[in-house]
């Protein structure tokens, strides 16, 4: 199917106007995305942990340390939600009420599946390295054993889906329109800075170039 059917936790009823089920658009956000937030409970009491993600395929996959307490919790207790928000702008309206922000977001909520499986777990990771960097894992010293028994990795089923989307200019009231004010869209985008090396690159090594962190470049498979 080229949509997700929503289910009665994932309909947007709050402006349903802006809701997104279809998948291409959906995944185009996920695969542009640095940073998801875990939602899990654990003995009643309920956590969001920010972490690093890849989409792969139908599957979300997440990592963290053998000893991570989210990552246990979701051993132990699969159900999860998680999030990733794309911030496209600053919405400034005449009045306070009015102002927004111009956003891209998505919700996935399903059972988290811990990944045993060696040839699994080491393309799992492969992908969130090169969910970063693309080609990244490529260039570098793969994990050692030692390294991957000290890592978890779980996969998160992309069934269960929708997204939420506002765009476009604010929404003031008639009566507020003559109002000295400035108002329109401030556009924000996340953009690379100027490589930092670490006071340790081989001489012979060449600056990292940014240009590869362009979020067209990436593919989720």
């Amino acid at each position: 199917m080229d949509s997700f059917i929503p289910t009665g936790r994932t309909q947007v009823r709050r402006l349903p106007q802006r809701a997104v089920y279809d998948k291409a658009r959906i995944y185009s956000i996920l695969d542009e995305g640095y940073i998801c937030h875990v939602g899990f409970a654990l003995g009643g009491q309920p956590y969001v942990i920010p972490t690093c993600y890849a989409r792969v395929g139908d599957w979300l996959y997440i990592h963290g340390s053998a000893v991570s307490r989210m990552l246990g919790a979701l051993e132990r207790s699969a159900a999860v939600s998680v999030t990733v928000t794309l911030v496209d702008g600053l919405v400034l309206a005449r009045s306070a009420f009015h102002h927004s922000i111009n956003y891209r977001s998505v919700v996935v909520l399903g059972e988290a599946r811990c990944v045993t499986d060696p040839a699994e777990k080491l393309e799992a990771l492969r992908r969130l390295t090169n969910q970063v960097v693309p080609g990244r894992w490529e260039e570098t010293r793969t994990p050692d054993e030692l390294e991957l028994n000290a890592t978890s990795v779980v996969a998160v089923p992309l069934r269960e889906v929708s997204a939420k989307m506002r765009s476009g200019p604010p929404v003031d009231d008639d009566r507020d329109l003559s109002l000295p004010v400035w108002a329109g869209v401030v556009p924000i985008r996340t953009l690379p800075g100027e490589p930092v090396p670490d006071g340790r690159v081989l001489p012979e090594v060449p600056v990292f170039d940014t240009g590869r962190l362009t979020r067209a470049s990436k593919s989720g498979g």
